[in-house]
């Protein structure tokens, strides 16, 4: 069943008469509560696309350093229930990171309020982090506070090709034991034989500039863009990852797989159809079935896909 409510208190009613919600658009319920620019956090509704959002707060020279992919697409509910994180992940971390506190409706019907609207507040058990990524199988998010970041005086991204994924491991390892700060620091292949490091630093002006100076002395180009990232997770993805220490004898096993890796984070994504047939952890289904029955016992909201 579909669900399409006009506001939370209509939401909640729809969920305690529905004996299965398959989905909930919230699209109407869109809005921007507020946005503290002095405390640099901000309380927004799940419909509003994460595009949108950015937009509303770039107004004041803030943002949520949160990048997923094609954002105009993207709401506040999904980049939340699926967890989803960009390229920027490695030098801003990820979406738990920037959550202060939400108001989620559970299975029953219930509205429930955990943490708060400022960076100090400690309001008890953690429910934000167990339900970011959750995919509404638990409860769904209707309102999230986030911490914010004053936008950076400059950004810039580059790039260096390889044949080999071990000479990017070279290149790799220098840029890892150096004083360099990157916010970005990926490698991907996509339709080609090589492989494509890109590094990205963000800033004050002449600290990146700096910073891109050194990497142009060991042979990279500026210039690059972060839409590699988009273009190969705009197909279904499977995301797995390892330590930052496995990740390139993990990529070496793809062979000549594409993919896109977080090479600071141990995080890569293929596509999906490769890894149709992959095996489901045992003791992760049964934590989440635990889960499942704890918040959801009349399994009203949608199983983990």
């Amino acid at each position: 069943m579909l669900i399409k409510p006009d506001s939370v208190l209509q939401l909640q009613q729809l969920i305690i008469e529905a004996d299965k919600v398959d989905q909930a658009d919230l699209s109407n319920i869109n809005q921007l509560v507020e946005h503290v620019p002095e405390d640099m956090t901000a309380t927004v509704q799940s419909g509003m696309f994460v595009e949108d959002f950015q937009k509303k707060l770039f107004k004041r020279r803030q943002w949520l350093p949160l990048d997923p992919p094609n954002p105009k697409d993207i709401t506040i509910g999904d980049l939340l229930s699926a967890n989803l994180n960009g390229a920027r992940r490695f030098g801003y971390g990820s979406v738990r990171d920037w959550v202060l506190g939400m108001v989620v409706v559970l299975p029953d019907g219930r509205l429930v309020r955990n943490g708060g609207k400022v960076v100090k507040n400690v309001a008890g058990f953690d429910l934000c982090r167990l339900l970011i990524g959750a995919q509404n199988t638990l409860g769904i998010i209707v309102e999230t506070t986030f911490k914010l970041q004053p936008l950076p005086e400059m950004e810039i991204h580059l790039s260096k090709q390889f044949k080999e994924l071990s000479q990017a491991e070279e290149n790799l390892e220098k840029i890892w034991y150096s004083d360099l700060q990157p916010v970005v620091l990926d490698l991907y292949r996509i339709k080609s034989e090589g492989v494509t490091m890109v590094v990205s630093f963000a800033g004050p002006i002449s600290d990146v500039e700096f910073q891109a100076s050194e990497l142009i002395s060991m042979g990279f180009k500026s210039g690059m863009s972060l839409g590699y990232d988009a273009e190969f997770r705009s197909n279904s993805c499977y995301v797995q990852s390892v330590l930052p220490s496995k990740l390139m004898s993990s990529l070496g096993e793809l062979g000549n797989m594409d993919f896109v890796a977080r090479a600071g984070n141990g995080v890569y994504y293929v596509r999906e159809h490769q890894f149709e047939n992959r095996p489901r952890i045992s003791g992760i289904l049964e934590l989440e079935q635990r889960l499942k029955m704890e918040f959801d016992p009349l399994n009203k909201l949608p199983k983990l896909r």
